[in-house]
């Protein structure tokens, strides 16, 4: 598939969506952010990939767009050093799209959904929640090769940690992450990733405790 034109996207959304405003100086800010230097997996590619896979799930989402508004807000503020970054992103996404003249109940709905990439795990029934979390976590299950470049990128990111402290914690993750009883909640998603994403979360896990 190539490359989306990720602004041209934007641009066409927001105003699907409602936008008083330009919506392009929106756009080039947010591409602003999801290039900065200290971004190695949460960059564009990043984004091109969840915004992709909720294309593929949309037929599963009571509001895609919405969900593709929460795609391009849910990792807009990463810094690995702090904890808070879904919580900064989601308050950008407030203050962005209020400003932009999308209507409350949108932004409300963004910005819940924002918040919900703390956990990955929608209730049962939300089916908005269950595209935009099947989609980030897709990585998960992608082919070998791909995982290892995904886990390597990871660890760039958080190069500032000692081996010893990044193995513990990453590992802690990924125990999180075989626990839930359902990585994927969508149907197409769960069909496609399951099984693979726990074949890789596994042999990642193996190798971090080995």
């Amino acid at each position: 598939m190539p490359d989306r034109d990720l602004l041209a996207d934007w641009t066409a959304l927001l105003r699907r969506c409602g936008a008083s405003a330009d919506p392009e100086p929106y756009g080039r800010e947010l591409l602003r952010r999801w290039a900065e230097p200290q971004r190695r997996y949460h960059t564009t590619g990043h984004l091109r990939a969840v915004l992709d896979h909720v294309d593929a799930l949309a037929a599963h989402a009571a509001e895609p767009d919405t969900v593709r508004l929460a795609a391009w807000f849910h990792d807009a503020v990463y810094r690995p050093d702090r904890s808070e970054n879904e919580e900064r992103s989601a308050a950008l996404a407030a203050r962005a799209l209020t400003e932009a003249g999308l209507s409350p109940e949108r932004v409300a709905e963004v910005v819940r959904l924002v918040r919900l990439t703390v956990t990955h795990r929608p209730e049962p029934g939300d089916r908005d929640g269950e595209v935009l979390c099947d989609a980030d976590l897709a990585v998960l299950g992608g082919a070998p090769e791909a995982y290892a470049g995904y886990a390597a990128a990871v660890r760039e990111e958080y190069a500032f940690v000692p081996e010893p402290d990044f193995r513990a914690g990453r590992a802690a993750v990924l125990r999180q992450l075989l626990a839930l009883p359902e990585l994927y909640r969508t149907p197409a998603a769960h069909e496609r990733f399951d099984a693979r994403a726990r074949a890789n979360l596994a042999t990642e896990l193996a190798t971090l405790e080995g």
